[in-house]
């Protein structure tokens, strides 16, 4: 199980820089439509590949965050009901959901997604709109979110199974605070301990 572990750190390593370092994108994509909207306002013109760059952007973050968001235990679940389980069925039901339903999701997602970024790169498909951008850069954030969810949902096996078998704590605590706040916190309070 040691070699599935370091596996699985290796898979949240990458995720996580993947995760944080899109998120720069949001505020790209907020600067772009600011931009956008105040040379539509003032000069009363306006350009779709603007637009559609605010779109790509948000796409991109949303499929290559999602493998982040899972690692980080903040994806959207009915905590209503969970809450009502023990802690080793809601293991078991993690276990499960993704063996069953996120892998086999996931593994259909990249397969319909190879040829349909290939599709897309082949052909220089361009937007339909005048001036829009080429499609195939949007299109291949499909495959790689999928694929990049695909291996945290195999390093999400290895931890819950690990857990069950207890060789690991819980690697997903009950967070407070928002994920980035609570990474600055720990940085400042080991910070903090290195002065003393």
């Amino acid at each position: 199980m040691a070699p599935l572990l370091k596996l699985s750190r290796a898979i949240d390593a990458v995720t996580g820089f993947i995760g944080r370092s899109v998120s720069w994108l949001i505020l790209v994509a907020v600067l772009v439509s600011a931009g956008n909207a105040t040379i539509r306002k003032v000069f009363d013109t306006s350009s779709n590949a603007w637009l559609e760059l605010q779109w790509y952007l948000y796409g991109t973050v949303f499929m290559l965050a999602a493998a982040y968001t899972l690692q980080r235990n903040e994806h959207v679940r009915i905590d209503i009901v969970m809450s009502n389980f023990s802690k080793k069925v809601r293991d078991w039901i993690d276990l499960l959901g993704h063996i069953f339903f996120l892998l086999p999701f996931c593994l259909i997602m990249i397969w319909l997604g190879w040829p349909f970024m290939l599709k897309s790169m082949a052909s220089g498909e361009v937007s339909v709109n005048a001036g829009g951008l080429v499609l195939w850069p949007a299109k291949s954030m499909v495959f790689f979110g999928f694929a990049l969810l695909t291996a945290q949902a195999f390093s999400e096996i290895i931890k819950r199974i690990a857990v069950i078998r207890g060789l690991i704590d819980e690697p997903n605590e009950k967070h407070d605070l928002p994920p980035t706040v609570e990474e600055l916190e720990s940085a400042a309070d080991l910070d903090e301990r290195r002065k003393v």
